[in-house]
Parts: C-alpha cells; sequence; structure tokens
C-alpha cells in the first residue's frame, strides 16, 4: 500500500489527525518507497551506480518526522534498516576498532559492508553532529554507502547547513554537507503543532503506588511517545559509561536503580538529560537511610532534568511528597517533591 493511502488510512482510523505539513512531504517518502521496490544489482568489488536519492527531513521537535520515517519502514520492513543516529554511530565505532585489530587499513569499507547487507536503505533518525571525529566519520561512511546503492533517509532538527554549526574545524565537514545535498532530497516539515507536547499535556504523566497499573501505564505510554520498540545506547561521560537500555524517537526509558542505583553524578545526569528530550523513570521506590545515596542521586537527577526542562514521566511507590518523609535529608528533598509536581503540570517541558 502507497504511504499517501497509509496515511489517510491512520486519519479515518483516528490514529492521526489531519496535518498538512505532513501530507506535503509524503510523496517524498512515497518516492523513496517505490524506488526501493525496483530490483538492483549491488557489488563491492565494482561500482553500483547511484542508487535513489535519499531523503532529509528536517523540523522542530515533535512534528512528526521520525512517525512518518516509522511509516516508510514498515512499508519495506525487509529493505529498510531503522536505527537511531547516535546507536548508529556507536556500532561504526565499535565496528572500525574491530576492523583496525584485524589489521584493516581502510576500516570504513568493511563496516559499509556490513551494514548494507541485505538492505536497499538505512534510515537515521535525529541526526546531530557533535564533534569533528563522528563529522569525519560520518562523512567517509555515507560516501561508502551512497556508492553502493544504498538509499539513505534522514531526520534531523537541523537544516544540512546548520549541522555541525561552530564546530571545531567545520571547513573539513563542508564537503559532506554538499554531499548530502547533492544526494539526497532536503524538505522541511514545518508542522505548527509539536503533537509531543500535546500528548504529553493530555496525560497523566506521574503513577504511583507501583504495580502492574502502573507498570501498563507507562508502557502505554512508551509505545505513544516512542511509537515502537528501543535500542540499548551508551552515554559516554569522561571515562564513565551510562547505559540506557531502551532510546528511540528521543525518549530514553530506565529504571531507577539503574540511573540512581549506581555510582553516578550530576555530569552523568547533564549528559542524559541533554541527550534526550523526554526521560521516562520506571519504579521510583521509597527513600529513607537505608538507600541515603541512591536518594541524593535523585534529587541531583531531578534537579538536572528541571533544569533542562525536558519531560519527565515516572512511575512511583508513593505521591512526590511521600517519597522521602523521614531520615536525614527529608527536609531538603521537598524541593524536590515540589518541582516533581511542578513537573507534571501542562505546558511544562519544552520537548
Amino acid at each position: 500500500m502507497d504511504l499517501i493511502t497509509t496515511y489517510s488510512n491512520a486519519i479515518l482510523a483516528g490514529d492521526l489527525q489531519p496535518d498538512d505539513a505532513q501530507e506535503s512531504v509524503l510523496p517524498e517518502l512515497e518516492r523513496v518507497r517505490m524506488a526501493l521496490t525496483a530490483p538492483r544489482k549491488r557489488s563491492w568489488f565494482r561500482k553500483a551506480g547511484p542508487g535513489p536519492k535519499g531523503l532529509y527531513l528536517w523540523g522542530g521537535v515533535g512534528r512528526g518526522k521520525s512517525m512518518l520515517m516509522d511509516m516508510l519502514a514498515r512499508s519495506s520492513s525487509e529493505a529498510v534498516r531503522r536505527v537511531h543516529f547516535h546507536a548508529f554511530m556507536q556500532e561504526v565505532h565499535a565496528g572500525i576498532a574491530q576492523a583496525k585489530s584485524q589489521g584493516t587499513k581502510d576500516a570504513i569499507q568493511p563496516v559499509a559492508q556490513e551494514m548494507a547487507e541485505g538492505i536497499s536503505c538505512l534510515a537515521f533518525d535525529e541526526m546531530q553532529i557533535t564533534d569533528i571525529t563522528d563529522a569525519m566519520l560520518v562523512g567517509r561512511l555515507f560516501e561508502a554507502l551512497f556508492a553502493a546503492g544504498i538509499a539513505i533517509v534522514v531526520t534531523s532538527n537541523r537544516h544540512p547547513n546548520d549541522l555541525y554549526k561552530n564546530g571545531l574545524n567545520r571547513q573539513l565537514f563542508l564537503p559532506f554537507i554538499t554531499l548530502l545535498q547533492e544526494r539526497m532530497v532536503v524538505t522541511e516539515l514545518a508542522s505548527p503543532t509539536d503533537y509531543r507536547q500535546n500528548r504529553m499535556s493530555a496525560q497523566k504523566i506521574y503513577f504511583s503506588p507501583l504495580g502492574l497499573e502502573a507498570t501498563k501505564a507507562m508502557d502505554n505510554i512508551w509505545l505513544e511517545l516512542a511509537g515502537g520498540p528501543g535500542q540499548k545506547f551508551t552515554l559516554k561521560v569522561k571515562s564513565r559509561e551510562v547505559q540506557i537500555p531502551n532510546l528511540r524517537n528521543g525518549i530514553a526509558r530506565i529504571s531507577f536503580s539503574e540511573l540512581c542505583g549506581q555510582p553516578l553524578g550530576a555530569a552523568d545526569y547533564l549528559a542524559l538529560v541533554n541527550e534526550v528530550k523526554v526521560l521516562m523513570l520506571d519504579d521510583i521506590p521509597i527513600l529513607g537511610r537505608d538507600n541515603s545515596s541512591e536518594a541524593k542521586r535523585f534529587v541531583t537527577l531531578i534537579d538536572s532534568v528541571y533544569e533542562a526542562r525536558i519531560g519527565f514521566i515516572a512511575s512511583a511507590d508513593a505521591a512526590p511528597e511521600e517519597l522521602y518523609f523521614e531520615g536525614v535529608g527529608s527536609f531538603e528533598f521537598e524541593r524536590t517533591a515540589s518541582r516533581l509536581r511542578e513537573m507534571q503540570a501542562n505546558e511544562w517541558s519544552k520537548s
């Protein structure tokens, strides 16, 4: 089924709201989908010839870019591999390290070959470039993928011209921006509606006490906001690693024990809130003397979330005011409880 019909059916079923901006980019997505159905021969021993032009879809957060990419991936499930851009870059670094350990001189080619195996399209969600190493690697990798005839679809909050803006040695990155604009159709999704904010404002986002109902509510919100299964992601902060078990569409989901039961600090939580748009935290326990270290980390985490003004959704064993009601630190926790309450208000987060 073509994507324009799929989109119309979703509106008729009440799963989507009509959005002129979203509808305006559907023809480009359908162009990519149709191109993926055409038979093509690829070889890593000779040039495959240019593949179909890809699509670079950019615009503000919550406008539906990831949802439309998901629609494309579902319609061509055997041909498309969809991956969060940061998780993809971690795969690239790991693949390069392995290739170099085996004595490969040019590690990019075997990494590109492995990633392109059995697919016709790579779909990257939330592309952003933050350091020159990634900037140079992704440029060479995209060149290899384009040369192999792989179509690339990207979502981003930034126009290609603004990628790695003001970055160190950015002039070295400019040829890659030119390559993107030559091999991809650059299209803005200029919807005036932030659907993610609207969904969060319209629903409860703090669930207590813990139990089956709270877990089910968190699962439902995850499916609504993230739109599918998450990917594991490792957030590197100096010499430490913060493991995020589920990341998708800018939504991170992790348990209290995984985030506050580990020896993490303010720098780790700041890095996390700068990376994601919504944090879902499962299973916050009653806090007190027996878990005072975890309680201190939780206070630091909430301060970081509050200052970054990202979305926060949680399940907990008690209401905010009842999480930490006795013992050293209970008085100081009143501010955290107040912030937890404020963060539940409509229109609070910027995400």
